[in-house]
């Protein structure tokens, strides 16, 4: 779970890629760098992520059986909202509890 601005979207075969500014990790398994990429894995812009939009988001590292692709992935039953203070008071009350 952490909080960040799309920079960028673009649309790669089948799947939507979008560049993110990580500002704010509540929680996370696996280290976050300063930008990554997030992927969507449709192309139809499905969650709406708008560029310079901020978001809250909770995505899965996403490793294939060979180990060869290593990426930050985000599902359709994944979590993006627009960021908020209410969302990060939300999150870090949760974040305490679990």
């Amino acid at each position: 779970v952490f909080q960040g601005r799309i920079l960028a979207r673009r649309l790669v075969g089948q799947e939507t890629r979008y560049e993110v500014e990580v500002k704010t990790p509540y929680r996370h398994r696996f280290p976050l760098v300063r930008r990554e990429y997030v992927w969507v894995p449709n192309a139809c812009g499905c969650p709406p992520l708008q560029e310079g939009g901020e978001y809250l988001l909770m995505a899965r590292r996403h490793v294939n059986y060979e180990h060869t692709l290593n990426r930050i992935l985000l599902q359709d039953d994944g979590y993006a909202r627009p960021w908020t203070p209410r969302e990060d008071r939300l999150v870090r009350e949760a974040a305490r509890h679990c």
